[in-house]
């Protein structure tokens, strides 16, 4: 009796998914909780790669020594224009999924953030124009659309109970990339110096290559985004999009410009605490780290308790954070600025959270009250998630231009008062119009 051995057989690319539902209790626990993890882990490690390079000028900035000739002022706006771009791609980045598929996607942002890495390190030297530095920081907006269409794609695997915590997964795991690179930054700062601003970017080279591979092997793409195209203009006219990108602003538009901006704040209002750059930067990760690794917390309480109610105290303790920063900057104390800066990190990292997830719900109790009326529950269904995630891109492209605001603030402020006070009362009434407003639409309405 002879047995017949067959040789190994090469592994068959992974098929389109074409049936998914997570909603099917059966289905989720046969298949989908699997499938869905897998695409989270590689989603985040992109999506932290480019957070990373979109953050890389809140950290080079601090490298521009007097040989650059470029004052504070100057160096707000470098800080600004990346965060500019990045807020402008994020719309056509969540709709890029619906035309080129999860996985493909994703491999393309991630090997697309090989040109602002590579540029930076080009330029960047003593001597480059001012003109310059601007357009390659704009190029390192790319790194920004990442987190669109993670969002979108992710959005997509998870079923309504748990989107929550796989949206503040899958962000926090991004919002990660900001810390990560200013503490690459301080790294870099404190052994090999001022003068070696390139290894910052360079380092991040083969790491986008991983990333790139790593999806190409282990995420999927789903045939129901497909359908996804026509979504934005059904979102535009929904007003609730407009209403939860005002909300976003007020969240992650403060987290990243804060992420952004911390370092040149301390070394301006404190200089004499903060005498070098990496004095500065000893600081500067703590809040965006803190306000990163909440962000999941935010999606989980807001699955637990409902996203507008987490929202609406978040914003209230948002508000006192920005109150708290003001009298500190008006008495001269550090400890107590930043004490208020951290809780200002910490509370947006987790309105982050409970924004997000406030936008499936929404959409999700539209379609419940649809089929109510007799409308087909599986197109009701697809109609709520895909509203969903044309919002996430919306509200995530809008948001971001919080960034660019809050930059602009304090360039504004301290280039007519010298310190920012006039930008942290200009916080303190965006946050108390962002309370306001969530109890207006979301809990007064309900209750």
């Amino acid at each position: 009796m002879t047995t017949t051995v067959r040789p190994p057989q090469p592994a068959a690319t992974r098929p389109p998914l074409d049936r998914w539902n997570p909603e099917d209790p059966v289905f989720w626990a046969e298949t989908g909780a699997k499938v869905a993890r897998r695409n989270l882990i590689f989603s985040v490690l992109s999506e932290h790669i480019g957070f990373s390079v979109w953050s890389l000028w809140s950290v080079l900035v601090l490298f521009l020594g007097p040989e650059y000739g470029i004052d504070p002022a100057g160096k707000f706006v470098l800080t600004a224009v990346p965060t500019l771009f990045g807020a402008a791609l994020r719309l056509p980045y969540t709709f890029a999924v619906a035309i080129f598929g999860g996985r493909n996607w994703t491999v393309i942002t991630a090997l697309a953030l090989l040109l602002p890495t590579l540029l930076t390190a080009y330029v960047l030297e003593p001597g480059v124009s001012y003109t310059t530095l601007l357009c390659v920081a704009a190029v390192a907006g790319i790194g920004g659309g990442n987190f669109a269409s993670s969002m979108a794609n992710i959005n997509a695997f998870y079923p309504q109970h748990l989107k929550g915590r796989a949206l503040g997964i899958n962000a926090g795991g991004g919002n990660l990339g900001v810390p990560a690179v200013q503490l690459l930054g301080l790294l870099v700062l404190a052994t090999a110096g001022a003068a070696h601003p390139r290894l910052v970017p360079l380092v991040y080279v083969p790491l986008i290559v991983l990333a790139a591979v790593a999806a190409a092997l282990r995420m999927d793409n789903l045939p129901a985004l497909r359908n996804d195209r026509g979504a934005l203009r059904e979102a535009a006219r929904q007003p609730h999009t407009w209403v939860m990108s005002l909300l976003y602003i007020g969240t992650f538009g403060s987290f990243i410009g804060f992420g952004f901006a911390f370092g040149q704040v301390l070394l301006v209002q404190f200089k004499a605490d903060f005498p070098t750059a990496v004095s500065a930067a000893c600081l500067t990760f703590l809040g965006p780290l803190l306000g990163s690794l909440i962000r999941p917390v935010g999606g989980a309480l807001a699955d637990r308790w409902g996203g507008a109610r987490v929202t609406f105290w978040n914003f209230v303790a948002m508000a006192a954070g920005a109150l708290l920063v003001f009298v500190a900057s008006q008495a001269g104390s550090l400890p107590l600025f930043l004490t208020g800066f951290v809780a200002l990190f910490v509370f947006s990292g987790l309105g982050n959270g409970s924004t997000y997830k406030m936008i499936p719900g929404i959409f999700h109790d539209k379609a419940e009250r649809e089929k109510a009326a007799g409308a087909d529950p599986a197109e009701a269904g697809n109609r709520s998630r895909r509203r969903a995630s044309a919002v996430i891109g919306i509200a995530g492209a809008v948001g971001a231009l919080g960034g660019v605001l809050v930059n602009i603030a304090f360039r504004q402020a301290f280039l007519t008062e010298g310190t920012g006070d006039a930008a942290y009362l200009a916080f303190l009434a965006y946050y108390v119009l962002c309370l306001v407003i969530t109890w207006g639409v979301y809990l007064r309405r309900r209750s």
